[in-house]
């Protein structure tokens, strides 16, 4: 059985490749090589959208009669978080964004027309000018990145790792048009999408954000999801309805070794025609702005190469768009900061995208260096130009109000039955079959079907990070008025069928049911939280594992739904069930995996399973990079793989055992009662410690600070951890605690490195939290601004109180909070 299980899983979707040569083998042969391109090793595209006259000269009729103020205000972009409509009277900047956890109000709730009123006000003030000189609209970019996921309402499509499984090109070009509608129904005109990363090491936290690693699925989507949000050129190309698309991250973001904004260490070939492949797709397809990463090629930063963003994508490409930064990248930029950086300008950076408090500085800064020369005047009028450019192009000067455009205000477009009817077919197109042993599946409609797993009713977890906030964390169900979760859309088929379905979050039972579904897999989470050590799933926790167990012992047939951004090891899961189901993150149309998991009335499958693995899925623990072209790929189930109920195959028991390496959330310090691995916890001076129970038996720790000496507890990581990406992504140090005796005295919360101690007090947040279990958020920039050397954090949480305080702990962690943000004063 073992041999014929291989021969199967060894050539099943085994195609041609028409981008690319043998991978592993570039990569070994330059880990150490230039990050300098030779433009004329890269081929010519052939753009589709070619220079129109007009359009040129009304570029250069505004050009002409623009102040170097004003030029230098178009090169920037500026978070709403950071800046008040207000501000643009004065600053003419090119353009706002809302970061991922930035919205009207500082309500990431907020309903979709306070965020057309807001954009209205910016649109307002960018426009309000008397000095004579050009009125140049602003412009609203936004992380659509699959569907209008910032708006409550909005029809949230598959991630792109699941859209990669459909092998439907077509498919994608009508999900990148509802999105670019439900964009536009907001007046939002920008769009940083799509992500053509091909990603080539699964733990890296965006890997969800790929649609395969493999270069021909990603050429195949690229061009297809552009001209679904801008239209296809020569018929329907920026048309009202659609809006401006930005391709992301060039270049090599994928290739970084699992760590956010890392280092793509290849050879300019791999860099070409592995991380290359959907620029050259999209770019000719009309992409408008492209966004160069926070990665770096070959230990130089992609924001800063100019080789990269002028040589090859300008010149050598004919890229008549811009390019914007993503969220402060300029500022790692060697011999930058975030509110100075001519380097990138004269690399090749169109706009910087900037959040912080600093925007002024940022703004005086350039200006500077315009005028002086540092910024030499032809690149400046370069820029303006590109962007420019991209608002003739876009209709941008001429749609007038963001509230007056076509689609604006037609919030019946967000979750329209049109939009979620592609959704649902995305749904069942991209579930991938992994085993279904003694065709467990297709469910019967008239069965007594139990449906478990905390992920089953969650539509949140479902739609994984990018999903109204950034992480997709602190959502619930009715913060998506117009979706599905898995278990209502089971119920709904099963009911239909005449059977019944019980939703039972544990699994318990009173009559034994014909059938169990699990939904379970990872929590939501987006760049930074979501990279990790290894693939193997939830290592800290084997609940869903034991759950699994739980119903196959009491005899009930078990279908795993498993709920992930990246394949994952999960082998012991895989045992524990006799139909296993990855269904990546769906989105909120979770009645698209019932119509594949449940029959119809006639007994038959509705829809067979179509989806085909775009990515490798793991043997073994540690198998994070699987490449088809490597002579030693030896994956569990390969690229392409795939069953369906006309084609199964039995999976036999697969083998458990794994080496002994780190496994755990990278951004996890401590919880369930332990430091996380490689940290270690140090308490001494005057205090006790015991082990409590929060969530489960012994999973916290109560601190008794005794008063009349220094306590104090620290978590020291065995090798500094480099925090600096987190800092300036504006993530927290979050603390989950307990207050079990009101501080005595004052209470300081901190993080040190070799030399350096940087501390805030929080004995206000102590005093003001009572007794139940709360959460504090201190931002990394609060250490940061004190001198802590981000870089090499040695204790990433030292408390010290010299008072007598009680406080009990369970989590210590690096997230995202939600809301605006403060260091602590008092």
């Amino acid at each position: 059985m073992r041999a014929k299980f291989k021969a199967l899983v060894g050539v099943a979707g085994m195609t041609a490749c028409a981008i690319g040569a043998p991978i592993a083998a570039q990569q070994a042969a330059a880990p150490n090589g230039s990050a300098v391109a030779n433009p004329a090793n890269w081929p010519q595209l052939p753009m589709k959208l070619k220079r129109d006259p007009k359009v040129e000269a009304r570029v250069e009729a505004v050009l002409a009669k623009m102040s170097v103020e004003d030029k230098v205000g178009q090169l920037i972009q500026v978070d709403i978080a950071s800046i008040k409509p207000a501000d643009l009277e004065t600053y003419k900047f090119g353009s706002i964004l809302n970061g991922g956890n930035s919205a009207p109000n500082n309500d990431e709730l907020a309903p979709a027309p306070e965020w057309l009123k807001l954009f209205d006000a910016f649109y307002d003030a960018s426009m309000k000018r008397s000095d004579g000189r050009p009125k140049v609209p602003v412009i609203w970019g936004t992380d659509a990145v699959h569907g209008a996921n910032n708006i409550v309402g909005a029809t949230l499509f598959p991630h792109n790792i699941g859209l990669g499984a459909m092998r439907n090109p077509d498919l994608v070009r009508k999900i990148g048009a509802a999105t670019a509608a439900e964009t536009a129904a907001t007046g939002i005109d920008w769009s940083f999408a799509p992500t053509v990363a091909v990603v080539q090491d699964d733990r890296w936290g965006r890997t969800y954000e790929s649609y395969s690693e493999e270069p021909e699925v990603v050429a195949a989507y690229a061009g297809a999801m552009v001209e679904g949000i801008q239209g296809t050129i020569g018929r329907d190309f920026m048309k009202p309805g659609h809006v401006i698309s930005s391709v992301k991250h060039f270049l090599g973001d994928g290739g970084t070794g699992g760590r956010d904004q890392g280092d793509t260490r290849v050879s300019e070939a791999v860099l070409r025609d592995v991380h290359g492949a959907g620029y050259m797709t999209s770019l000719p397809a009309g992409a408008l702005t492209v966004m160069p990463s926070f990665s770096s090629w070959n230990g130089e930063k992609m924001t800063g190469n100019k080789s990269m963003l002028t040589g090859v994508l300008k010149d050598r490409w004919g890229f008549q768009g811009f390019t914007v930064g993503d969220w402060n990248a300029h500022g790692q930029v060697p011999g930058c900061t975030n509110e100075d950086c001519a380097a990138a300008i004269n690399a090749g950076l169109d706009m910087f995208m900037y959040s912080g408090p600093g925007w002024k500085q940022l703004y005086a800064n350039t200006l500077r260096e315009a005028k002086d020369g540092t910024i030499p005047r032809a690149r400046l009028d370069d820029a303006v130009r590109r962007i420019l450019r991209v608002k003739v192009i876009a209709g941008t000067f001429d749609a007038g109000r963001p509230s007056a455009r076509p689609l604006s205000g037609k919030f019946n477009l967000l979750g329209a039955a049109e939009h979620r009817a592609i959704a649902r077919q995305a749904v069942r197109e991209s579930l991938v079959l992994l085993k279904n042993n003694g065709g467990v599946l297709p469910l019967k409609p008239s069965a007594n079907i139990l449906v478990a797993g905390a992920a089953a009713d969650d539509i949140g977890q479902a739609s994984g990070g990018w999903s109204i906030t950034w992480q997709g964390t602190d959502v619930s169900n009715k913060d998506f008025p117009n979706g599905q979760s898995i278990w209502s859309g089971i119920d709904q088929a099963v009911r239909a069928g005449g059977g019944k379905a019980t939703l039972s979050r544990d699994g318990s039972f009173t009559a034994k049911p014909d059938a169990a579904i699990v939904v379970f897999g990872e929590k939501p989470y987006a760049e930074f939280a979501g990279d990790r050590a290894t693939l193997e799933y939830s290592p800290e926790d084997k609940s869903d594992l034991a759950l699994l167990k739980k119903l196959k012992a009491a005899g009930v047939p078990v279908v795993a739904v498993f709920l992930s951004g990246r394949p994952m090891w999960v082998n012991p899961e895989l045992n524990a069930a006799d139909a296993f189901v990855a269904a990546f993150l769906p989105g909120t149309e979770g009645g698209g995996v019932a119509d594949v998991l449940v029959a119809g009335k006639d007994g038959r499958p509705a829809h067979d399973f179509k989806g085909k693995l775009s990515f490798s899925w793991p043997k073994r623990v540690d198998q994070y990079v699987l490449n088809r072209r490597d002579a030693n790929y030896d994956p569990l189930f390969p690229f392409g793989y795939g069953l369906t109920y006309a084609a199964g195959a039995t999976v036999p028991v697969l083998d458990e055992t794994k080496p002994d390496v780190a496994a755990g959330d990278a951004s996890q310090f401590f919880g369930r009662g332990r430091a996380a691995p490689g940290v270690m916890l140090e308490a001494g001076g005057a205090l006790t410690s015991a082990r409590v129970d929060r969530r489960a038996q012994e999973d916290s720790l109560r601190f008794v600070f005794k008063g009349g000496g220094d306590g104090r507890v620290a978590l020291a990581a065995g090798t500094p951890r480099d925090l600096s990406r987190e800092a300036n992504g504006q993530l927290s140090l979050v603390v989950e605690y307990r207050v079990t005796a009101k501080p005595q005295g004052p209470v300081m919360l901190a993080m040190e490195n070799n030399g350096k101690s940087a501390a805030v007090p929080i004995t206000a947040a102590l005093n003001g939290a009572g007794s139940d279990w709360t959460t504090l958020a201190v931002p990394l920039s609060c250490f940061a601004s004190k001198g802590v050397d981000m870089t090499k954090v040695a204790r990433p949480l030292v408390l010290t109180s010299a008072s007598a305080l009680g406080i009990d702990i369970s989590d210590v962690r690096l997230a995202m909070a939600q809301g605006p943000m403060a260091c602590p004063s008092k």
